[in-house]
């Protein structure tokens, strides 16, 4: 059973939800840009860009009914605040980047050493994926997943359908 009736049955609003957000991002991204040739900075950042305007433009379509869209928003409100603040303080690295590196290393070490006991691992795989995943219970989980695969394969669609109007 779903609990979120609304927010599937009616995929094309958040299709046309999604593709109008995220096309008035792309104009504020494109118009950002400079008339001369890029350079591989920029090239990553409008890369960058992009990206979080997909995600942005997707969590904001789907809506605050869903746990993953509330908390891929709050994640890029906190990013967006957290670079402002870094910019603001002259440093333009990522805060906590040096951490991050560590405690990849820490998690490769410690996956080697588990066994997979029931599939709990694929459940905790699957939890980091889904944004929000981490305070779900299975059925949720689930069900949430299922969800924020449909939006990213709708992401996707609209995203290929920007590209052939534009390569047309």
């Amino acid at each position: 059973m779903n609990p979120h009736p609304s927010s599937c049955s009616n995929g094309r609003s958040i299709r046309t939800r999604f593709a109008r957000r995220f096309l008035r991002a792309l104009k504020k991204i494109g118009s950002k840009g400079s008339s001369s040739r890029p350079s591989p900075r920029d090239i990553s950042w409008r890369c960058r860009r992009v990206k979080i305007a997909a995600d942005a433009s997707m969590a904001s379509a789907v809506g605050p009914r869903r746990v993953w869209s509330r908390t891929m928003l709050n994640m890029l409100r906190s990013r967006s605040h957290a670079c402002l603040h870094a910019s603001r303080l002259g440093n333009s690295r990522r805060p906590g980047a040096d951490r991050h590196a560590v405690g990849k290393r820490k998690r490769l070490v410690l996956k080697r050493k588990l066994p997979n006991r029931l599939g709990l691992n694929q459940v905790n795989q699957l939890r980091r994926l889904v944004p929000g995943g981490e305070a779900m219970d299975l059925d949720i989980l689930l069900d949430e997943t299922a969800h924020y695969i449909k939006c990213l394969a709708t992401q996707v669609k609209v995203m290929r359908s920007i590209v052939d109007y534009c390569s047309a």
